[in-house]
């Protein structure tokens, strides 16, 4: 097993002589990740979360909770235990709340500050402070939060503090993060806070509110999914074991499609329905993909999953998918590369605003590795078969970018190069190892 390359080397992947083979247990999955904290912090008592995942993006997170007034440590056998506040107990912190490039934690926190009645500034690196926080600020400040953000509703962001009013509100944009802002902003006001959805985004919110004992509804009214959070909540601290992230998963996953006669097995993989997109359109290509042992962990279905190498030919896919697997188009990219045929992927247009321009990263790759590739304004088509590879991707800071070229670079007829393999921390630190344990080599 190589070391992980330094912070600043670029990383070539080169083909795969040998199968990857054998079993690995999936890293904690971020998105509950940075739930457990947040709702641990929120809660009264004392919260064990077992398996959170270390990456830069919820260490993010766990020091803003630091700063809000919850003592968040790590134990000796690895486990965090996060001492909430309760109600009203979190205070404005004394310094600017840093989340580097977690857009996750960044969005969540800022609901829960705004809710709690605090004043606060939010930060973030060069790629968080050019995305869109305006679709979290614009529903916050309906139930009366006051905001203030540099141009373009962009970071740095200052919530003052103010006595927000629960509201019924339609997000203009499906995301899970501003849903889970609006939840967030109203566990400390009084009454129904709701939240209505044409297309169901992410629930990890309301699955993780209900386990620290929210009350809370779910149902289907003019068609929209709706979410109703009664507050003031009084949340219990409970013990979480964070399943594995499938976002993570989709690249030892895909790296086994495509390189022949590899057979591995994924441990504790989360297989929640708006998170299991990738897995179900790499079926419909013909991917050979088994699920082992499920069961529940985190108030969320989790299960082994089997991947082995399989003959791929692309397929037509919906704009109605992007939501359930929004994360994972640049490893579905790299499955489309190796596919038969073409792949044709709609409705990207919020790949625009990601960590990077995502769509045009993923087309830009593959062009400078010899593929076939036509991308529109939110759309994405992959002519698969010659795979000629030889190129240098550049990454644009963005680790999923990263992560997928690397994966390319295992299929490819020539040695694929990345400009840069650091950001890869921010959501799967154990990527190397993890990928070199099945035979990666990298």
């Amino acid at each position: 097993m190589k070391d992980t390359p330094s912070a600043s080397a670029p990383l070539t992947a080169s083909r795969a002589h040998t199968p990857l083979q054998g079993r690995a247990l999936m890293a904690g999955d971020k998105s509950i990740s940075h739930r457990a904290l947040i709702l641990g912090a929120a809660a009264t008592g004392t919260t064990h979360i077992h398996g959170l995942l270390e990456g830069d993006d919820v260490l993010a997170t766990l020091r803003a909770m630091q700063a809000l007034g919850a003592q968040v440590t790590k134990q000796a056998d690895g486990h965090y235990e996060v001492i909430g506040v309760g109600p009203m107990g979190f205070q404005n912190p004394a310094h600017p709340l840093d989340f580097g490039n977690a857009g996750t934690g960044a969005r969540l926190v800022m609901g829960l500050v705004a809710g709690a009645g605090l004043s606060a500034e939010f930060m973030g690196d060069a790629s968080l402070s050019a995305r869109p926080m305006g679709r979290v600020m614009r529903p916050l400040e309906k139930m009366g939060a006051q905001l203030s953000a540099s141009e373009g509703h962009r970071l740095p962001v200052k919530v003052h503090a103010a006595a927000l009013l629960p509201a019924d509100i339609t997000p203009d944009v499906a995301s899970a993060q501003v849903k889970s802002a609006i939840l967030l902003a109203g566990l400390n006001t009084r009454g129904k806070t709701i939240v209505r959805e044409a297309h169901l985004t992410r629930d990890h919110s309301e699955n993780m509110l209900q386990l620290f004992g929210a009350s809370l509804e779910r149902y289907k009214e003019d068609n929209h999914h709706v979410v109703a959070l009664d507050g003031p909540a009084k949340l219990k601290a409970t013990d979480i074991h964070v399943p594995g992230d499938p976002s993570s998963a989709a690249f030892p996953m895909v790296a086994a499609l495509i390189v022949p006669g590899s057979d591995i097995l994924l441990e504790n993989v989360m297989l929640n329905r708006q998170r299991d997109g990738l897995i179900r359109v790499l079926r419909e290509m013909g991917g050979n993909i088994e699920f082992i042992n499920p069961r529940q962990a985190a108030g969320e279905a989790v299960a082994d999953i089997r991947v082995q190498a399989s003959k791929l030919h692309g397929i037509d896919v919906g704009a109605e998918m992007a939501p359930d697997m929004i994360d994972e188009y640049p490893a579905l990219a790299v499955a489309a590369a190796c596919a038969a045929g073409t792949t044709h992927m709609h409705g990207l247009a919020e790949l625009r605003v990601k960590e990077s321009d995502r769509l045009a990263a993923i087309a830009q790759g593959l062009r400078a590795n010899g593929v076939d590739v036509q991308d529109g304004e939110s759309d994405l088509r992959v002519t698969g078969g010659a795979l000629p590879g030889g190129g240098l991707v550049a990454t644009h800071h963005d680790h999923r970018i990263a992560m997928a070229f690397l994966c390319l670079g295992l299929a490819a007829d020539a040695p694929v190069q990345i400009d840069d393999a650091r950001m890869i921390a921010t959501s799967f630190p154990s990527f190397f190892p993890l990928m070199n344990q099945l035979g990666a080599g990298f």
